[in-house]
């Protein structure tokens, strides 16, 4: 059996991503999504962002970004063909340690409150839920009120 690889992603990879990202439950694809944000993300955040590869076939994903003071994973998706293989764990490691490259110690991700199977996976990682805060997202353009 050929191994899985983990590399850096690139923008050559959105296609394929993208396709991945629409037939994996518990991931909505985003205007964010799309090449030009995900380009500027990448630019960005150079080097944190990593894919899983296996038989020429992307089946994994994880992309990290940071402000400067802490780090956010986005994204992390792999193909349930592969899923049990620890290929989850090794591209969050690579993205933990890319950020710690950066000195960003401590890093947050948002998980769908109906994605259950996604909640327990990250428990089950030893990441931490927070119930002392809440997330409030603004929109350009659908609030007139600022």
């Amino acid at each position: 059996m050929q191994a899985i690889k983990i590399r850096t992603m690139g923008m050559q990879d959105h296609a394929e991503l993208l396709f991945l990202f629409e037939k994996t439950p518990g991931i909505r694809v985003r205007d964010a999504d799309d090449y030009e944000p995900m380009s500027r993300y990448l630019a960005r955040n150079p080097g944190m962002s990593f894919v899983a590869e296996y038989q020429d076939q992307l089946v994994g994903c994880c992309m990290a970004g940071h402000d400067g003071r802490r780090g956010y994973l986005q994204h992390l998706v792999v193909s349930p063909s592969v899923q049990g293989q620890g290929v989850a764990r090794r591209l969050v490691r690579a993205c933990i340690e890319a950020l710690a490259q950066e000195d960003i110690l401590k890093t947050h991700l948002f998980v769908l409150t109906d994605h259950q199977e996604g909640r327990a996976f990250w428990s089950h990682l030893g990441w931490e839920g927070r119930s002392d805060f809440g997330v409030y997202s603004w929109i350009e353009g659908d609030h007139p009120g600022v």
